[in-house]
């Protein structure tokens, strides 16, 4: 499947391959009217989130482990958890700083959700790809995927409340059906979860790094190969807590990248992230000396051609995962949108810098 419409998962390309919710017209979706609510979870639900940590978090907290390895829960949450002893760790209770070998088997038993505060608001959704355990949405940048500090509506999450009822609340009451995350201007693909077995099984899946992410960006200068890797660790910016770094004491981060397309000053590439660190492609890219076209928090300030980026030109491009009840491989695009585009345009419009000349 890549965003299809049709009944039969054929492929669809640009905006014939997307549906757009608003208004009257998503009373009348087919979707919404199979929608039934999701059933709550309990002390006795039979299918608690499993999972296996890798070789990676050796030496790491288990919160923070655990925070790392299911995003769609906040470490806040997942620690209140393990306080109320609903975490095990190959069989045992720990406690919250307890330090992981790497390889352990965790399961948790997810309590009942607290009485939702989401506001149902009407905000259209464009979709690639809908069935009975998974949406498939077209992220438009400037949406910011479900509330936080700062922000209470206007979000992913307040527009599935209002158009799917009864989306499974596991990873918190204001994060219905949320199994990963998008910065608030990175466009593209993201999927959701309509049931509680797609929920436990999708975010179990992006824990254990089965989930297949593909990137575009774009980003200054050019490469000396068309293609690499950076393996380079990611923590906490000690000079700014809301921005990361690459430092040796953070945690392991992986990127592949490879030449998308070359303009005179700037390259499109294609980023595919193994890990899911905070930042991580915009982190990394600065680190090679490449940083994003439009990024105000690791940019080039006043570099060539940063007026003309409306936004960071990041665009979760293609992901790919084992379907959550078929366990069939799935694969969704969601095409550049036009701002991106127009600024690819614009870029690709620049002279070439001029080569000093030998003396």
């Amino acid at each position: 499947m890549r965003g299809s419409d049709g009944a039969d998962g054929s492929a669809g390309d640009g905006e014939g391959a997307r549906r757009i919710y608003n208004g009257s017209e998503a009373a009348r979706c087919p979707l919404s009217q199979r929608t039934e609510p999701a059933a709550i979870p309990d002390d006795t639900s039979p299918d608690p989130i499993q999972l296996v940590l890798g070789p990676e978090v050796a030496g790491q907290r288990l919160d923070r482990a655990l925070a790392d390895a299911l995003p769609a829960h906040s470490r806040t949450v997942l620690t209140a958890w393990i306080r109320d002893e609903r975490v095990t760790v190959d069989g045992a209770v720990l406690p919250a700083k307890a330090r992981l070998q790497g390889g352990e088997s965790v399961e948790i038993r997810v309590p009942p959700p607290a009485p939702s505060h989401l506001v149902p608001e009407d905000i259209p959704l464009a979709i690639l790809h809908e069935d009975e355990a998974i949406l498939v949405i077209d992220k438009p940048p400037g949406l910011t995927v479900h509330p936080g500090a700062g922000q209470k509506s206007g979000t992913l999450a307040n527009a599935l409340a209002h158009h799917l009822a009864g989306l499974p609340e596991l990873g918190g009451s204001d994060r219905p059906g949320i199994v990963h995350r998008l910065d608030k201007e990175t466009s593209g693909v993201i999927v959701v979860a309509r049931t509680e077995q797609a929920q436990r099984t999708l975010s179990a899946a992006f824990a254990e790094r089965s989930v297949s992410k593909t990137y575009l960006a774009c980003v200054h200068g050019h490469f000396e190969e068309k293609e690499g890797r950076v393996t380079a660790p990611i923590g906490r910016s000690p000079a700014a807590r809301t921005k990361m770094t690459v430092r040796e004491s953070g945690r392991s981060a992986e990127t592949s990248w490879a030449i998308e397309r070359e303009l005179p000053r700037h390259t499109l590439v294609r980023c595919r992230p193994r890990t899911g660190r905070t930042h991580q492609i915009r982190v990394h890219m600065k680190h090679l000396h490449h940083p994003i076209v439009g990024d105000a928090a690791y940019g080039m300030r006043g570099g060539p051609g940063e007026d003309l980026a409306p936004r960071l030109l990041l665009h979760a491009w293609q992901l790919a995962f084992a379907h959550p009840v078929s366990g069939d491989q799935v694969a969704f695009e969601a095409p550049l949108p036009e701002d991106f585009r127009a600024a690819l345009d614009a870029l690709g419009a620049l002279d070439e810098p001029r080569r000093k000349k030998k003396r």
